[in-house]
């Protein structure tokens, strides 16, 4: 009976299903955020744990899977073959909950005379189609493409909705995160690199047009909750069902609300419309 005890307490620690605690893994494009709202959240409820830790949109899914987190932060939505694999580890799909909206900016160094670019233009310039600036109004320089790691949400969103689904160009410098994207830029003139927009300090982040033909739109509040910014997205928060109750499910409930959504700004992302927090 002991020896029963004792592998019914690791299991529990390991899923993170005491009383009071709650483990969130996933996204780096989230970190700051998660982490924030953890400690606001932690301040007024002193008897819950929040342990928050990134690694990318795909390892929060894989540790979903594996029951070793509670909440999945993620920068994309979820993929057949991931829901696929939750129903196998519990029985279910998890649940989708939106958290926030962000604008996918686009950076380069702030000496760099280029202002704007439309999708198209991006989309060749990380698949290497354009490989001088001289082709974009800029100067003659190599373009010098900073990209995150495969496992990463944005990486995956970017390739689908600028790239059309086409390969990075082979010379793109993969880095660890959005932070380290932005510092290798504002070290290189000639760079370019991606990442949401909270994490664009230092850089300029470039107009972008949905077309030629379209107006050149900069990822503000106003142009990422209306749409017109032609790169914007979801952040997703996903847990198992059966854990969304109780202390989860109010933490969830109170991230979505009006208090807990007034600090996605002071990070630099932007609230959830209100027609969408019942969603």
């Amino acid at each position: 009976m002991k020896k029963i005890a004792l592998i019914l307490t690791i299991t529990a620690f390991a899923t993170g299903c005491f009383a009071g605690n709650i483990t969130v893994k996933g996204s780096d494009t989230l970190l700051v955020l998660a982490q924030k709202w953890a400690e606001i959240y932690m301040a007024s409820n002193t008897n819950v744990k929040i342990s928050v830790s990134g690694g990318g949109t795909g390892v929060g899914f894989a540790a979903l899977q594996s029951q070793t987190t509670d909440l999945c932060d993620a920068s994309r939505s979820i993929k057949p073959a991931e829901k696929q694999k939750c129903l196998i580890a519990f029985g279910a799909k998890p649940t989708e909950y939106k958290v926030a909206l962000d604008g996918l900016s686009v950076y380069v160094n702030p000496e760099n005379p280029v202002k704007e670019l439309t999708v198209g233009q991006v989309g060749d310039i990380f698949s290497g189609k354009i490989t001088n600036w001289k082709d974009v109004g800029g100067p003659d320089a190599a373009i010098t493409v900073y990209s995150r790691e495969n496992s990463s949400g944005t990486y995956e969103f970017f390739k689908s909705h600028v790239l059309q689904g086409s390969d990075f160009v082979a010379s793109a410098q993969t880095m660890p995160g959005t932070a380290a994207i932005v510092q290798a830029i504002i070290k290189d003139k000639y760079s370019i690199g991606y990442g949401g927009a909270a994490y664009g300090g230092g850089t300029k982040q470039l107009a972008i047009k949905a077309t030629d033909a379209s107006p050149a739109i900069l990822p503000t509040e106003e142009t990422v909750m209306n749409g017109s910014y032609p790169i914007w997205r979801h952040l997703y928060i996903y847990v198992n069902p059966a854990q969304d109750k109780d202390e989860i499910g109010a933490y969830l409930k109170w991230i979505r609300s009006d208090d807990g959504q007034q600090y996605v700004k002071d990070i630099g992302y932007y609230p959830l419309p209100k027609d969408l927090r019942s969603n």
